[in-house]
């Protein structure tokens, strides 16, 4: 794994839809729960590395259904270039939009899709370098049927997804289900989140859900998308004024039709980023048994090792990967559902408090709303170090190094 450097801990929650309690499989013997399946597919997730992408790191399951994810975290995210309300440079739309279409590139191959790509899950280190966060939520909840809420963001998502919707019937003999979405869904996603970038603002954001999604299916009757939405949100000029290269890019992403669409690795070859793809290299999986990388790879050594060790301030905890910054911070005392709980993440209700006030003989209900707490808060917590660091600062700092001898 990667060592954490600039990066932080972060953990976000949702419950897994729970099966019915009267129902057995074939074999007579009860269902496997929803979050034991997702538990199961998170470790698949927990092997892909990716420069482009936040390194999975844990998964644990709580009291009815609830599952709570760690994974590798930034503060910084697109969103914060968006609050500025202007547009960004074109250079750097293409930097940005070069670096997205690597991580969903590698996915792709690895047989995963994004599907919840938003201006909060594309984060940016402290170089501005993306880093894809819950790039595996579609994954790991078997495309969205083991959870009760969508995967993905209204005004992002695909006409072709918005068009298939969600199937729920009520005959029990009918297994049909909505096909799973391709990598080219990403690609529309990415396409509105460059547009933005563009256009110095977030669009289809003051107006209901539902229209959001009829605006989006009614540009399949539009012959230029990307003028049509510029025109709908007052910057005309400014999507005019962009380099030809730039506005191709925005056409390619936002084409109707998913057939005529590219996928992220056609456009990875595209002559659009002819100009920064010479900056990049090709990224190569280190080969090894058991290790990815050694610990101390970019580790500098003094002449004298013995002070190495000796700098006031120094955060030995960069250099160790995020998977062993985890594991000590739980050794430390680190409680996930403690931090959540803390947030205001968890709330946790007396069962009589989730029960409707009153119930008519025909079984309408009158008083509590209907209880939300099993949809997705699509808030990230970092985990503080502060109280590993404390516990870390009396251990000598040669215990890091342990291998480390003088000649």
């Amino acid at each position: 794994m990667q060592p954490l450097r600039d990066a932080e801990l972060g953990a976000f929650t949702f419950f897994a839809s729970p099966l019915p309690h009267d129902v057995c499989g074939s074999n007579g013997l009860p269902l496997t729960p929803n979050s034991i399946k997702i538990l199961g597919r998170f470790q698949i997730l927990k092997t892909i590395t990716h420069p482009r992408l936040c390194q999975y790191i844990d998964i644990s399951r709580g009291k009815h259904e609830r599952l709570v994810v760690v994974a590798e975290h930034y503060e910084r995210s697109l969103k914060d270039l968006l609050k500025q309300d202007k547009p960004i440079s074109s250079e750097q739309v293409l930097q940005i939009a070069y670096e997205v279409l690597e991580g969903l590139a590698f996915i792709n191959r690895h047989g995963l899709v994004h599907r919840a790509l938003g201006p909060h899950n594309v984060l940016l280190d402290c170089e501005g370098k993306v880093k894809l966060a819950k790039f595996g939520l579609y994954y790991m909840t078997d495309h969205g049927a083991d959870v009760d809420f969508p995967i993905g963001y209204p005004s992002y998502l695909a006409p072709e997804v918005i068009a298939q919707g969600v199937f729920q019937s009520t005959d029990p003999s009918l297994s049909e289900v909505p096909l799973p979405s391709g990598p080219k869904t990403d690609v529309w996603s990415l396409g509105m989140l460059l547009f933005e970038l563009c256009a110095g603002r977030q669009v289809l954001q003051n107006i209901e859900i539902s229209e959001r999604l009829k605006f989006i299916i009614t540009l399949g009757c539009m012959d230029d998308i990307v003028t049509v939405l510029a025109e709908e949100h007052g910057c005309l000029d400014v999507i005019k004024e962009l380099p030809d290269n730039v506005l191709l890019l925005l056409r390619k992403c936002l084409t109707f039709l998913p057939s005529k669409r590219a996928t992220p690795a056609e456009l990875l070859e595209d002559a659009v980023f002819e100009s920064i793809s010479c900056l990049y290299a090709p990224y190569e999986s280190p080969v090894s048994l058991f290790s990815s990388s050694l610990r101390c790879a970019h580790l500098q050594l003094p002449d004298d090792i013995t002070e190495l060790c000796k700098v006031d301030g120094e955060d030995y905890l960069t250099e160790r990967s995020v998977d062993e910054v985890y594991h000590l911070w739980c050794l430390a005392g680190g409680d996930l559902e403690k931090e959540l709980t803390n947030k205001g993440i968890i709330q946790s209700k007396p069962p009589v408090c989730t029960l409707p006030n009153f119930i008519l003989e025909d079984g309408e209900t009158f008083g509590q709303g209907r209880d939300r707490s099993f949809l997705l808060d699509d808030t990230t917590v970092t985990l503080s170090l502060g109280q590993l660091k404390n516990r870390l600062k009396d251990v000598a700092g040669e215990a890091f190094y342990p291998l480390l001898e003088d000649e």
